[in-house]
Parts: structure tokens; C-alpha cells; sequence
């Protein structure tokens, strides 16, 4: 069933979204679902953005890992919409197994059947990997992190580790505690970060609801989510979709709208004629694309910069792992995932993900000096592992995965409306409020398409629209 037919309106609004990344897609559907006839445009011959799959040998790999927590409703909205839910899995309630490598002593952060704040409560009083007094700092901290009020331009301008040290947190406190969850959904530690969106996750994920930081991952290939079933999706909506085609220029048109160059191969090209059109690319793509008088500043999209995640890939012979994933401290590894089953391996051995963020100083590193790193750290970690054969052993890079979270960067960060009626911006790295997430992703492209929506008179179609 077609927008259009969903709607009840024939597709009088013709819609460009450039990009088909998870804010691409996202809008592109949205838009669709209320009768615009929509082309997505992409340079790349699949769909995801950057979180997408590969194939090597009888493996399907993520380039990274990525999760969802529970409190992401505008993903899991479109997890539902590409009809993708029977793809993930999401604890029943959280619970992170931590691994501290300097006495290999387990401890696990989780979650009680109990109201927020007394929900974590119990965990953090038995948290192994800190003193007593420490445990007792970071309960005040929270108290603290929950009286901030989020609209507050000053929390942008400040570092969250000098927020934490104000507050009496330790340097191991910070390292076992703040920055495990911190660089892991902000992709930089405690000194690197934005006081307004380590504020942001620590609160929307810990102090909203009991359930909120809930752990969700794909339990297929990311492929089979973010470009299969969102191709489906995209076609059900009656979505025109271009694959390996380049926007190389947006322009003005004559009688108002928007002339949309795309080059669609070698010497050939397609001029599509627009009312509305969605950039969903990252910020410096989307800098070189603007049309003049856009943006006031569009220079500030230059000053939004990027931060590299690194994943080390070791398929063993054997199984080294039981749990689905764990945390280390004192390590070079931060978090380690299995991966086995949804690669679609067979036979005898394991692949073991391991997901490294904020590491500007080994994303350029050769892969045999990855090797040397982290095989004998994994064998540190998980005795399983010393006698285990390394079948295969594989890296890959995403030198720009995300937006740096830096003090500062809130004011950098555009909304979805620009001055030139009938363009509007997305991706992850736009203002809604959220770090470099897939659910920033959605939430930009469900931004997006509400600002189109609106300016052409049209309603929403659901309620996630509405309140995103």
C-alpha cells in the first residue's frame, strides 16, 4: 500500500530526500506515509548508512556494533515501520557483565523491579570495581545529574569531567563507571564531552524509567534491518529509490521548489524537479551542497567535528565466550560482543566482535599492530581463549562514525527548518538532542519530515511524529 492510498490524497507534492542512511530513510518514509511522491537518492548501492553489512567468506559483518536502549523510541518506531522487529532482541532488564582486568573480578551493572532511582540502587551499592566511599559519591551525582535542567545553554559550554570532579567522582569512579556508559553512547570520555549530552544520556537512560537503559541489538545482520527490510518498506510507500547516484547540485527553481541534479553513472544524469527536498548527509556533505542563504552560519556545520570507532573482528575455534557481550576496565578492550550467530557462521568456533570507541589514536594503526594489541588482552580476558585457535582476525574502521561531542557543539548543531522554504536537514548530527545514535538518526529524519509536513499544510500521520 502506497502513501498515497494510506492518506487518501494523490501524490500532488513531489519530495526529494538525499541519502539513505537511517534519517534518509526515515524521512523518505514519513513523508511518503502522508501521500508526497518521494524519490531517496543515495551514492552508495545499498541502504544503512553507516550501519550496514559486509560479506567475508561464509560471515555476514557488521562494520560496527551498534545498539538501541529502550528509552530509543523513535528507533524501535522504526524498527516497527520496516516491520523489523522479529530482527532484534532487548533485555528483559538490564544487565552488564564488567570485567575488571587488574583482579579479573566479574561485577555486573543491573537494574531491580524497582521505581526509578531506587530501580539501580542495589547494583550500584554492591559494584565491586568501586570503594565504598566512591559508591556513595556517585549517588549524589545522580541526584544532582537529575536536578539539571537539559534546556540550559551553559551545560553545552561545559566539560562533563569537570562537572564530575565538582561532585567529588574520582578518577576511578569516572573510569568504572561514567565513562563506561559515556563512551560507549557518546563516543568520547568524560573530558571530551559535552556536559548537556552526557546529561542527556545519563539522564533520559538512567533516571527516566526503570526499563529506559534496557539493552537492545540487532540479532541479525544489520544489512538485513537497515537496507533489506527498509528496501521493502521504501517500495511498500510507493518510495522511488536511486541507488549509486550522487547528488552533485541543488538548486533554486524557476517557479518555485527545487531543481535536484543527480548523476546517475558515468556521463549520465537526472534533473528531478522538487517542492520539498530533505539533506540527510553528513555535515560536511551537506556544506558543500547548501544552497546560498540556507543557513546564517553555514560555516558552523565545518565546526562540528567527527569522532572514529574502531572493531576489532577474531572468529577462535572454539567458544571463549558465554554471554552475549561484556564490559572491561583496565584494558584496552571496552566491550565485547558475540556475534556468532547472527553472521551466520556454522560449524564449531565463535566471532567475537570487539567495539572500541574514542580511539583517535589507534583508528589508523596496522592491523598486525591491532593483532599484537588486543589477541593477548582478549586472552587476559577470557581464559577460554588461551589454548583457542584465531581462524580469522579483521578490522574496520569508521574514522568519522560520529559527530565529536565536544563542549560547544550544541550551538553548531542546525535544526531541521533552514531559511530557504522547502529545504530541510537531517542525520545525526543535526540538533535533536541526542548524541550520534541511530536514534538520533530517526528522530532527525522524523524532524525533518514534521517541518515539511507542517509548512505544506499537511497532518502528521502518527503519533512518533508528534512528539519527536
Amino acid at each position: 500500500m502506497t502513501g498515497s492510498e494510506v492518506s487518501g490524497r494523490p501524490p500532488e507534492v513531489a519530495a526529494v530526500v538525499v541519502g539513505g542512511g537511517l534519517a534518509g530513510t526515515t524521512a523518505a518514509l514519513a513523508l511518503a506515509d502522508a501521500g508526497l511522491r518521494v524519490t531517496l537518492i543515495e551514492s552508495r548501492p545499498r541502504l544503512g548508512g553507516l550501519a550496514f553489512s559486509f560479506q567475508r567468506g561464509e560471515l555476514t559483518v557488521d562494520n560496527g556494533q551498534h545498539v538501541f536502549l529502550r528509552c530509543c523510541t523513535a528507533y524501535q518506531w522504526f524498527v516497527d515501520r520496516i516491520a523489523a522487529r522479529d530482527l532484534v532482541t532487548l533485555q528483559d532488564r538490564l544487565d552488564v557483565p564488567v570485567l575488571d582486568a587488574a583482579n579479573m573480578r566479574l561485577g555486573r551493572l543491573r537494574r531491580a523491579a524497582l521505581p526509578v532511582p531506587l530501580h539501580l540502587a542495589a547494583s550500584l551499592a554492591t559494584y565491586p570495581h568501586l570503594s565504598l566511599r566512591e559508591r556513595a559519591t556517585v549517588g549524589r551525582a545522580l541526584l544532582a545529574l537529575r536536578a539539571l535542567d537539559l534546556a540550559d545553554p551553559v551545560l553545552d559550554d561545559t566539560d562533563f569531567a569537570s562537572w564530575l570532579r565538582d561532585r567529588g567522582q574520582s578518577p576511578r569512579t569516572i573510569e568504572a563507571l561514567w565513562d563506561l556508559v559515556g563512551v560507549a553512547t557518546l563516543n568520547a570520555t568524560a573530558a571530551n564531552a559535552s556536559l548537556g549530552l552526557a546529561a542527556m544520556v545519563f539522564k533520559t537512560g538512567l533516571l527516566s524509567e526503570a526499563g529506559a537503559a534496557d539493552i537492545g541489538w540487532a540479532a541479525a545482520p544489520l544489512g538485513e534491518l537497515h537496507d533489506d527490510r527498509a528496501r521493502k518498506a521504501l517500495d511498500a510507500a510507493g518510495v522511488r529509490i536511486m541507488l549509486r547516484s550522487r547528488v552533485a547540485g541543488i538548486k533554486p527553481a524557476a517557479g518555485g521548489g527545487w531543481l535536484v541534479d543527480a548523476e546517475t553513472g558515468p556521463g549520465r544524469g537526472e534533473q528531478l524537479d522538487a517542492g520539498t527536498v530533505v539533506m540527510a548527509l553528513p555535515q560536511r556533505e551537506t556544506h558543500g551542497l547548501l544552497p546560498e542563504g540556507a543557513l546564517d552560519d553555514p560555516d558552523a556545520l565545518l565546526g562540528i567535528g567527527t569522532a572514529p570507532i574502531l572493531n576489532v573482528h577474531v572468529v577462535y575455534d572454539r567458544q571463549v565466550l558465554r554471554q552475549p557481550f561484556f564490559a572491561a576496565l583496565g584494558s584496552p578492550v571496552q566491550w565485547v560482543f558475540d556475534r556468532t550467530a547472527s553472521s551466520g557462521m556454522t560449524g564449531p568456533g565463535q566471532y567475537l566482535a570487539v567495539s572500541q570507541s574514542a580511539v583517535e589514536d589507534e583508528i589508523d594503526l596496522p592491523v598486525a599492530e591491532l593483532r599484537e594489541r588486543y589477541l593477548p588482552e582478549l586472552e587476559r580476558l577470557l581464559p577460554a581463549a588461551r589454548g583457542a585457535g584465531v581462524t580469522d582476525f579483521f578490522v574496520t574502521r569508521e574514522r568519522t562514525a560520529t559527530f565529536a561531542p565536544a563542549p560547544g557543539v550544541g550551538r553548531l548543531r542546525p535544526g531541521a527548518a533552514t531559511r530557504a522554504p522547502g529545504l530541510y536537514l537531517a542525520g545525526a548530527w543535526t540538533d535533536t538532542g541526542w548524541p550520534a545514535t541511530m536514534e538520533s538518526a530517526v528522530r532527525s529524519g522524523l524532524h525533518a519530515s514534521r517541518e515539511a509536513l507542517t509548512a505544506l499544510g499537511l497532518p502528521f500521520e502518527n503519533d512518533v511524529v508528534r512528539a519527536v
